[in-house]
């Protein structure tokens, strides 16, 4: 038996069925779960003291392109539009090895922690030069995140009308065995599962109407999840319109890529209706607000579709179109930007929390996930108010107006990542040398 106990946090911010904000209590892990939580705990094992600090759920990434880090800020990428920006990346995209991934993984993830995150998706869509959905897999498990890696794909090149160039594109038939492969080999259905495996064509531009509709079917078959782009911006939604004959949610649907086990990223361009549908079927959405002001995309109707019921939840998106990936950051984006369209009541900085916490918990699957209650995972995020970012604030639990961007303390399953706030698990300015010189090596070449 394992166990560290959390004493004296002056606020736990629980994300409970309840909402409930408690005030200096202690909070028990053991086994990789919240064993309890109240006043004078005892534990044989490890004392942590957050006294003039913060407890929250670890926060919840729902869409990310992990190897990208490698990519932040290209000079030609840096003013583009999506699909400009998205011509220029993939010519360097197409050079990446496998190493390249594994240590893009590991520093996008280890920047996640420190942002506070526990639990990460991430749509790997191109393979090359024997890249393989694993080497994200190692990546995580060294840093010591929960990880939800999607099996993404492109099978339509520029000779066939799409955007990405033709060697980065698969056959069809080598995507879905490659589906069925990574999914019998990684996913773990079980509770407390630290990697879950989903299926993931990248876009309607990049991908067939048959691909679409048989990994959905595949997917189904499996009992995985299944993600993908959607309604990004003005550019896709006349796409969608020249090429289907239709809006996005409509040719979702059609294609079966709608439902509690389907999330889609972005989303900026939904109409009413789509919001309607998506709320019907409980499709979730990873909202991306940093991604969506980068690349001039546009505000998200988020406060439109919570109202509706749709599920949402908070991306960081891939680090060539945010360039970062603080999650916390994002989440008071996110808040902001509702802010911005709608008024200073759109969303309140509680709010935006949950939707960063237990909102993207929901959206994977993961209701073990995203709360702090007895019987839910040990995925626990300790913030220190004690600095100069919360001087002065009369909430500390307001973390999103008036708080620090990175953790002190992070655990997950139990098991301490982030200790003091420096990653204790790898060497991670080992990592950063390592990614640096691959990054001059990409840029001498390109």
């Amino acid at each position: 038996m394992t166990e560290t106990l959390i004493r004296a946090a002056s606020y736990v911010v629980s994300m409970d069925d309840d909402r409930r904000i408690l005030r200096d209590v202690d909070v028990l892990l053991r086994d990789g779960q919240i064993a309890d939580i109240g006043p004078d705990l005892h534990t044989s094992g490890e004392v942590i003291d957050a006294s003039a600090c913060v407890v929250t759920p670890g926060l919840v990434n729902t869409h990310h392109h992990l190897y990208q880090t490698l990519t932040r800020a290209v000079p030609a990428a840096q003013n583009a539009l999506l699909f400009g920006w998205l011509q220029t990346l993939y010519p360097i995209w197409a050079r990446f090895t496998p190493e390249h991934m594994f240590v893009s993984a590991q520093i996008g993830l280890a920047e996640l922690a420190l942002s506070g995150c526990t639990l990460s998706s991430d749509h790997l869509y191109l393979y090359p030069n024997g890249t393989r959905l694993e080497d994200t897999i190692a990546a995580a498990a060294e840093v010591g995140l929960r990880f939800h890696p999607t099996r993404g794909a492109m099978s339509i090149g520029e000779s066939d009308g799409g955007l990405p160039p033709d060697s980065l594109v698969e056959h069809e038939a080598d995507i879905l065995t490659d589906m069925v492969r990574v999914v019998d080999a990684f996913h773990d259905p079980s509770p407390g599962a630290m990697v879950r495996v989903g299926v993931a064509p990248c876009s309607p531009f990049s991908v067939s109407r048959d691909l679409m509709r048989e990994a959905a079917v595949l997917a189904r078959d499996k009992g995985v999840m299944m993600h993908t782009h959607l309604a990004e911006n003005d550019e896709d939604i006349a796409y969608s319109l020249a090429q289907f004959g239709c809006r996005p949610g409509q040719y979702a649907e059609d294609l079966g890529w709608v439902g509690s086990d389907v999330w889609h990223a972005h989303c900026v361009k939904l109409d009413a209706s789509e919001i309607d549908l998506f709320a019907r079927t409980g499709t979730g959405v990873a909202h991306c607000p940093c991604s969506n002001c980068r690349l001039g995309s546009g505000i998200a109707p988020v406060r439109a579709m919570r109202d509706a019921g749709v599920p949402v939840g908070l991306g960081v998106d891939g680090s060539a179109s945010n360039d970062a990936g603080n999650l916390v950051a994002e989440a008071r984006q996110a808040m902001l930007l509702q802010r911005v369209s709608r008024g200073a009541d759109a969303m309140s900085a509680m709010e935006a929390l949950e939707i960063a916490t237990r909102g993207g918990a929901d959206i994977l699957g993961r209701a073990d996930c995203g709360r702090l209650a007895v019987g839910t995972r040990a995925d626990v995020a300790i913030w220190d108010v004690s600095g100069i970012e919360a001087a002065g604030s009369w909430d500390p639990a307001a973390l999103l107006l008036a708080g620090p961007t990175t953790v002190r303390d992070l655990f997950v399953e139990g098991r301490q990542v982030v200790r003091d706030g420096h990653v204790a698990t790898f060497d991670l300015s080992a990592a950063i040398q390592r990614q640096n010189a691959m990054a001059l090596a990409l840029s001498e070449g390109a």
